[in-house]
């Protein structure tokens, strides 16, 4: 029986994106014989890939399968703001886990965009994830005492930043919002590129990529049968899960929900009329809005998230309605900006209610792990997985898998 909730590349996203495939595209190879690799990964998007790459460098035998292009689902409706701050704010994480353990996850998330820099400049790719600090402006409820509040809290955490005024935000940003806090040590990237270089960089290292569909799977002593829809079957002694949006029914959690959400990338803009050391922006608010730059000078700028919109067809039915309406937005946020639209998609959006990935192992699913990102911080928690699942596989468990094990209780 097949084990997805029926869901394709088509229904994750609608409209066009911006960003460039690979100067190598991943090719899959058909999959004509049964396997034996020690970690097979289901699904070749960000999420796989970064796996892929990691586990390839470890000198094990690495198999990738996918049904579709690699990179050309959920990934290529990325925005890839890297920021180490997650959707939850540590206040309101606090609220959920307690101060200590709500600090834990931001350092690890700060320290997971580090590496991911790092990680690009191994790859030869320094032009293609740029470092941005992050303007997190007041809006609607969460004023200027609310953000202090935060900003103290985050000072205790350890974690940089500055809490600007309105008048200090004005001068420094031009930003007419009543205070904002101003942190270092996020990026932005081009998720397609990324995405490709890192299964180019596995390939290199003796990974395989397939074209084929996981459809059962069947945990023994030593490893995992995974039977495929053409009737070959992978014997892995692991097996990581990272299919994005469409989860196998292995997989249960109470915490996720998917929602759908909706961007806009302008034409370029005159390099002198964006704003300041073109920072990645983000509202303080439950249904945020984020803006970022690109290499090419274009603003994107996304969000109008909404959970009650879930059909594929729904969706992209609203994408001229909500580019109107964010792009009236970025006229109030940044009045120097010409906002008339180059690009225009929307797409599946995966979160937590407390704004975490889900990643570890399976419950009750021996050697099955899943790397699922979730939330605005995708590709941060993707890489975050990538270490703590390839720690798991060499038989090391940290504790910070606690933090986002598939079978928490949020307070």
């Amino acid at each position: 029986m097949d084990q997805f909730r029926a869901s394709r590349q088509s229904e994750l996203r609608g409209g066009v994106a911006p960003w460039a495939a690979g100067l190598t595209r991943p090719i899959r190879q058909p999959l004509d014989r049964n396997l034996a690799v020690d970690v097979l990964i289901v699904g070749g998007g960000i999420t796989g890939s970064m796996m892929a790459e990691y586990l390839a460098r470890q000198d094990r035998k690495v198999c990738i399968i996918d049904r579709e292009r690699p990179g050309f689902g959920s990934t290529a409706a990325s925005t890839a703001m890297l920021e180490w701050e997650i959707d939850r704010s540590l206040t309101e994480l606090s609220a959920f886990y307690g101060f200590e353990r709500a600090a834990d996850v931001y350092q690890l998330s700060h320290s997971a965009v580090a590496g991911l820099y790092r990680l690009a400049h191994s790859l030869r790719l320094p032009s293609a994830l740029r470092p941005r600090d992050t303007v997190y402006l007041a809006a609607g409820d969460h004023g200027a005492k609310e953000l202090l509040e935060e900003h103290e809290l985050r000072k205790r955490a350890g974690l940089p930043g500055a809490f600007l005024g309105y008048r200090e935000l004005r001068s420094e940003y031009g930003f007419d919002r009543e205070a904002a806090i101003v942190s270092p040590g996020s990026a932005e990237v081009d998720p397609l590129l990324l995405s490709h270089a890192l299964l180019s960089a596995a390939a290199e290292r003796g990974a395989s990529l397939f074209d084929a569909e996981a459809t059962a799977y069947d945990s023994f002593g030593r490893g995992v049968h995974v039977a495929t829809d053409n009737g070959c079957c992978i014997e892995a002694a692991h097996v990581v899960l990272a299919t994005g949006y469409i989860l196998p029914e292995i997989v249960t959690s109470d915490l996720h929900k998917t929602a759908s959400s909706w961007v806009v990338a302008t034409l370029p803009q005159p390099p002198e009329q964006l704003w300041r050391d073109r920072a990645l922006i983000w509202e303080a608010s439950s249904d945020y809005l984020y803006a970022r730059t690109t290499a090419e000078d274009r603003i994107i700028i996304g969000g109008e998230d909404d959970d009650q919109v879930t059909d594929p067809d729904a969706r992209d039915a609203l994408m001229p309605e909500k580019a109107k309406i964010l792009l009236d937005k970025l006229h109030r946020l940044w009045p120097q900006a010409a906002p008339i639209p180059e690009y225009v998609w929307s797409g599946a959006f995966s979160t937590t209610v407390d704004g975490l990935p889900l990643i570890g192992q399976v419950p009750g699913q021996p050697r099955i792990y899943a790397a699922y990102g979730y939330g605005g911080n995708g590709i941060t928690f993707s890489y975050l997985a990538s270490r703590l699942i390839g720690r798991l596989i060499d038989g090391e468990r940290l504790p910070a898998l606690d933090h986002f094990a598939l079978d928490r209780s949020p307070v």
